[in-house]
């Protein structure tokens, strides 16, 4: 059986590139599909403003004539600066099952890598930590979310026969909204917000958020640039990301901590109601109906909140500001009815974001993996 490799070249190959993953998942009930527009626009060099420091090249494995996987390869050039590397990653990676394919979609990423002065393939990882990353290892049987990216189990176990090992985990947390705000919580959150001068800042209506998104998303920078892979945005992809994400936030379930004292932004928290299942019925397409099963689970009643960013300043890490946030979210939660929340990927290595959770009947049900191989 032949494996052919092909280069995507035109934008009918882009798109091809992108509806694989929908493709290959259709009967699969825990795979959530992205919109087909989204990624289409993540993938645009002409249009993502991450081109201005990366390269790519994307792949698709032909079998015997039809598409049998796809993958990106990344050289993120701030990202090596920052970190002192030269590597390359690998990532929008889906295959069937057959390790001639898996093994011919990795092998032209490494080989483009390498004539680019790589000597280190790592990934799954996209441009920016707002990119899909890791693959799943554990938690086959539980439902995706927006933010991440579903593999089928015999993924991992096609990469650690080509010889990639683990690198970094993320683990996944599913809590239960507790009836009311704990006790200390409470009391914590008044004690902070007396100590260092700061306030609460929450809003009705869109336009009255767009003062602080850049804030937000320099926010973003500040207290994720530590954290692995991370790629400091640039003001163009700030802009960006304020264009594409807060039109569509839910106004109440994002909480703002500012400094009394000239409103700069040191703690956030933006959470949405799931959008799973309506992402699952849309298929990729917001039209004709696509749009019609989002706007019902962000305004109808829904079980699930995504928390999608919880983000302190690095001064005020570990000083009660996350009770702040809970002491001010837990009770919108609880009367939008929400029974569960899901957390984002968190990483491993990093107890002081786990720890949070342990005041919570919260349980760690997904974990997904960066692959790392020496070239």
């Amino acid at each position: 059986m032949s494996i052919v490799i092909k280069e995507v070249e035109t934008r009918q190959e882009l798109k091809e590139f992108v509806k694989f993953n929908i493709k290959l998942y259709k009967d699969c009930p825990y795979h959530v599909p992205g919109l087909i527009y989204d990624e289409m626009m993540t993938l645009d060099r002409t249009k993502n403003p991450s081109f201005d420091f990366c390269e790519t090249k994307y792949f698709l494995a032909y079998k015997d004539g039809v598409i049998a996987g796809r993958i990106a390869g990344i050289i993120n050039h701030k990202a090596n600066k920052h970190w002192n590397e030269t590597n390359v990653r690998f990532g929008f990676i889906d295959f069937i099952d057959d390790e001639n394919v898996s093994e011919a979609l990795l092998s032209a990423v490494e080989k483009w890598g390498k004539e680019n002065g790589m000597n280190v393939i790592h990934g799954p990882l996209g441009f920016t930590d707002l990119d899909h990353e890791g693959l799943l290892v554990w938690g086959f049987e539980e439902e995706g979310t927006m933010a991440t990216a579903y593999s089928h189990p015999y993924y991992k176990d096609h990469l650690a026969k080509l010889g990639y090992e683990k690198d970094q985990d993320w683990n996944e947390f599913k809590i239960q909204i507790p009836e009311k705000v704990p006790e200390k919580y409470s009391r914590i959150s008044q004690i902070v917000l007396r100590k260092y001068g700061l306030k609460i800042m929450k809003f009705k209506k869109t336009k009255e958020i767009w003062p602080y998104a850049q804030k937000i998303f320099e926010l973003w920078n500040e207290a994720f640039k530590p954290l692995y892979g991370y790629s400091e945005l640039s003001p163009e992809q700030i802009e960006y990301y304020v264009k594409m994400y807060i039109p569509m936030l839910s106004l109440d379930l994002v909480t703002l901590v500012v400094k009394e004292e000239d409103d700069s932004v040191i703690g956030v928290a933006i959470a949405l109601p799931s959008l799973s299942k309506a992402l699952k019925k849309a298929k990729g397409k917001l039209f004709p109906f696509g749009w019609a099963y989002l706007l019902k689970a962000l305004y109808r009643k829904n079980k699930v909140v995504d928390l999608y960013i919880i983000g302190v300043a690095p001064e005020y890490q570990g000083k009660g500001v996350n009770a702040i946030i809970f002491n001010d979210l837990i009770p919108i939660f609880s009367q939008k009815g929400y029974v569960y929340a899901e957390s984002n990927p968190e990483l491993e290595l990093n107890t002081k974001v786990q720890s949070q959770w342990e005041d919570y009947d919260a349980v760690h049900h997904k974990t997904r993996r960066a692959f790392i191989k020496k070239l």
